[in-house]
């Protein structure tokens, strides 16, 4: 958007800024990097892309993890893995950054778009019931699309802003469909499900590293899971499906998705500082939760009582009418004042690239799209400047009381 390049060309002129999401560098990222360059690792091969996946693994309490070039590349292969097919159709939350389904029509499959709920804003799972109850058959053994007629073959489930979806319901109802289920826990890292890691709660789950996540790569992503057989196929596919260690033999079309040794080891660095970035997160959300709870027109985001959140991307409803502004005018008005924010991602069922697409009642996304705005919630982020944030937002209903008067 225009008013955040003009907030971001504020800060590069030395200007106050607040951004939305940044990385943060203060553990052993330059002792790490320094050691790839000193040992000249520096490629997709190399000791830290090893340790990097033992450790996430390890943290996920998963048995297998492989690294990869981004969270859209590990997306694209867990499908491969999955077994969805070409003319496949895979259920997609119609609420999520675009990736998901993106690599849906990689592998010549569908999404079928499916609405979110109103109180974790997660993948409905009464509408992936109703769905695939009302609108799927069974016929030889395959359950299909009443509508296309296509073979429903894969849930995915995408946990957004940090919270975990509701997955005992999603996960019964894949069980009653035959469905594996494929998580997209691009932004979940360290949320937990009734006691569970977040990326370890379906038959292969999606991490993604990328700049704003809570640890990041530069660019980057994982697949995990419990799968023996899942994960030897996931490696041979990221790199380039070569079937001998010497002779460049590949008896199918692989992909060059491998993280780098020199990205691992930012990971690895930055996997040690996790548990001390999820409490910052948890502390920016609790001071805006408190000072924002009351304020008219303004609805902070849940924590529901049977996930823990990361609050990776803390977010508030913007009502216009109890509030003064819409979620848009606010987001103009912060970025005159150098305060970066953003919208949630247009509902995908209404997205140009993938028009024409069944859409399942999402009425839900539509308004969430329409209201909310995600605040600043670096883990860097100073007290003074999330002081000034909250103060530009109570300005805000300063200004429309006054105006009401």
């Amino acid at each position: 958007m225009a008013e955040s390049m003009d907030a971001a060309g504020r800060a590069l002129a030395g200007t106050r800024f607040i951004p939305l999401s940044v990385p943060e560098i203060r553990g052993n990222e330059w002792r790490y990097v320094k050691e790839c360059l000193d040992t000249n690792w520096v490629s997709s091969a190399g000791p830290f892309v090893d340790r990097f996946e033992s450790e996430v693994a390890r943290y996920l309490g998963a048995r297998h993890a492989v690294a990869t070039t981004s969270g859209t590349a590990a997306l694209h292969v867990a499908l491969l893995v999955a077994g969805v097919r070409p003319d496949d159709e895979v259920l997609v939350p119609t609420l999520t950054f675009v990736a998901p389904a993106n690599a849906v029509r990689y592998v010549r499959a569908w999404p079928v778009f499916v609405d979110v709920e109103s109180t974790s804003w997660q993948m409905d799972p009464t509408k992936v019931w109703d769905f695939l109850q009302k609108e799927c058959y069974w016929r030889a053994g395959v359950l299909r699309n009443r509508r296309t007629d296509r073979r429903i073959a894969a849930l995915l489930p995408a946990h957004i802003l940090g919270h975990s979806c509701d997955m005992d319901p999603l996960r019964e109802a894949a069980r009653r469909f035959d469905l594996p289920v494929i998580e997209d826990a691009s932004e979940g890292l360290g949320a937990v499900y009734q006691g569970v890691q977040v990326g370890h709660l379906g038959k292969v789950a999606c991490l993604s590293f990328n700049g704003n996540k809570i640890i990041t790569t530069g660019g980057g992503g994982m697949i995990v899971t419990d799968d023996e057989a899942w994960a030897t196929r996931a490696r041979h596919l990221t790199t380039q499906a070569k079937d001998d260690p010497v002779e460049f033999i590949h008896s199918e079309i692989g992909f060059n998705y491998r993280l780098t040794n020199v990205q691992a080891a930012l990971g690895c660095a930055q996997l040690e500082q996790l548990p001390a970035y999820i409490r910052k997160k948890r502390q920016l959300a609790e001071e805006y939760r408190s000072v924002l709870n009351g304020v008219p027109g303004l609805t902070p985001m849940l924590e529901i009582p049977w996930g823990f959140s990361t609050f990776w991307m803390y977010t508030v409803l913007v009502d216009a009418n109890d509030y003064g502004e819409d979620s848009r005018k606010l987001l103009r008005r912060l970025a005159g004042k150098g305060i970066e924010t953003r919208p949630l991602w247009q509902p995908l069922h209404l997205s140009p690239a993938h028009s024409g697409n069944q859409a399942y009642f999402c009425e839900v996304a539509e308004r969430l799209n329409r209201d909310a705005l995600s605040l600043p919630c670096s883990v860097g982020l100073t007290g003074e400047d999330q002081r000034e944030v909250i103060e530009a937002l109570l300005e805000g209903q300063r200004f429309c009381v006054r105006s009401a008067l």
